[in-house]
């Protein structure tokens, strides 16, 4: 899930990245751009049509559609690392704005089950949104033994 993203190209490269590992994109709004964005299409290649991807008017309807019983928040703010979660197939991974992230309201939020950080050195600020997805998506996959891959 992307909580108000504000770059296409990032977007369009989860959309690359989730119809390469067969998970879903919830994008909730507002967004910085427009679906129809050039830059978001580029990005996302021919894959846009191989590509789960649902755009919610807000949290709050994001929530209702999806029902989660598990929600990972991620955060630069958060102690626990990624890591060391046991993911469960229908897990939500919650990404925030860029260059902002989530906030202390919607990390709030009672739908997060816990947050939850990517290591990283000492003084650096944060990952780019779609490779901070693309590593937490592929530790999730890789726990479930890599389901449906070739």
């Amino acid at each position: 899930m992307f909580y108000s993203p504000r770059i296409a190209p990032n977007t369009g490269n989860a959309i690359r990245m989730v119809a390469a590992t067969g998970c879903e994109l919830h994008l909730v709004r507002p967004l910085g751009f427009e679906m129809s964005e050039p830059k978001l299409r580029r990005a996302g290649l021919d894959y846009h049509d191989l590509a789960s991807v649902a755009v919610h008017e807000s949290l709050a309807a994001a929530w209702r559609a999806i029902s989660p019983t598990r929600v990972f928040a991620f955060t630069a703010h958060a102690q626990r690392s990624f890591a060391d979660v046991s993911y469960r197939p229908d897990d939500v991974l919650m990404f925030g704005p860029e260059p902002t992230g989530l906030d202390a309201q919607t990390l709030a939020d009672p739908h997060i089950s816990d947050k939850v950080r990517i290591p990283m050195i000492a003084g650096r600020r944060s990952l780019n949104l779609s490779n901070a997805a693309a590593v937490a998506v592929y530790e999730a996959w890789r726990q479930q033994g890599f389901a449906g891959a070739l």
